[in-house]
């Protein structure tokens, strides 16, 4: 298949697309824009960026003439939208931009799909529509009707202007919920990767609330074999579904530090501040139905998956 992914160089987008190169053409979208260093995300697919199966293209969502030229100059037979701006707190202080880029910019994509026939669509969502959910663990038939972010919002937006086309364009979707992802080519801005740092270099962490704020870690290959999964089951035939992608075990604050601290051999100096707007207390994936249907089945300990960052991150 030709496939379009967009965020082609962030974290995810980089690992699914070094995934798929074995069997399908990838046209990888990105804009490296600078919420964190574009020369990460240039080394994130400096590996296969000569790839005989891959291209690049630098593009926005938001322009509609680019889009436009991508699609006509390219037959994809699907799209995977992981394309966004990222971050519960960073939303909150710029919610317009998070409007055009998530809400926006998925219109965008959605409509060159119809208008060029493209059929098949992933969009990447976030456990963060739950909010504060209070039925644990999460799952995808709970009511989503209070999120507490720009950022959440415009997540739980792109899920139901994906329906819309669904019905009215008879496009098969699936939207995955991506339950706190991490490993190698994490976003530097994201806990995990940003604890360790600290830690190797001695230097303060700073912990929002107790410390006993939990949440679902999912280490990238887990990630990566859900949405390969979720490829083989829009080619099945029309549908619209929403899967939750989780380790489906919560872990504390409090513990992910212990277990880096393990890990690293060095111990944490822990700053606390007060619980920030936007963050929730705990997010918990019941993934049942990705089980049943998907065949999805994380397999990554969460230890083993913070050594496996590590070895990354000193590389």
């Amino acid at each position: 298949m030709k496939i379009l992914v967009t965020g082609c160089a962030g974290f995810i987008g980089s690992h699914l697309c070094e995934k798929l190169l074995a069997s399908h053409q990838i046209v990888g979208m990105d804009n490296f824009c600078d919420f964190y260093d574009p020369e990460i995300k240039r080394n994130n697919i400096s590996g296969f960026l000569k790839h005989r199966n891959f291209r690049l293209v630098e593009a926005d969502l938001r322009e509609v003439e680019s889009l436009n030229q991508i699609f006509s100059q390219n037959n994809f037979d699907m799209v995977i939208h992981l394309a966004a701006m990222a971050g519960v707190r960073p939303s909150i202080a710029n919610p317009r931009l998070y409007n055009e880029v998530n809400i926006m910019g998925t219109i965008n994509l959605l409509e060159e799909c119809s208008k060029n026939d493209v059929r098949k669509f992933i969009f990447a969502s976030s456990s963060s529509v739950y909010g504060k959910n209070k039925r644990i663990p999460f799952s995808e038939s709970d009511p989503v009707d209070n999120p507490i972010s720009p950022y959440a919002s415009s997540k739980k937006a792109g899920e139901l202007i994906c329906h819309t086309y669904h019905y009215l364009e008879k496009m098969s979707i699936a939207c995955l919920r991506f339950f706190t992802v991490y490993g190698p080519r994490q976003r530097p801005d994201l806990a995990i990767i940003k604890f360790m740092r600290k830690i190797l270099a001695e230097q303060p962490v700073t912990v929002y609330g107790d410390g006993t704020t939990s949440r679902d870690y999912t280490y990238i290959d887990d990630i990566i074999a859900g949405v390969i999964r979720t490829i083989d089951f829009i080619n099945s035939g029309w549908k619209y579904e929403i899967f939750n992608l989780g380790e489906s075990h919560s872990i504390e604050l409090n513990e992910m530090i212990s277990i880096l601290e393990k890990v690293t051999g060095k111990k944490a100096v822990k700053e606390f501040q007060p619980l920030q707007p936007g963050d929730v207390d705990i997010t918990y994936a019941d993934i049942s139905k990705s089980k049943e249907i998907l065949g999805y089945d994380p397999r990554t300990d969460f230890e083993e998956g913070i050594r496996k960052t590590l070895e990354w991150l000193k590389l």
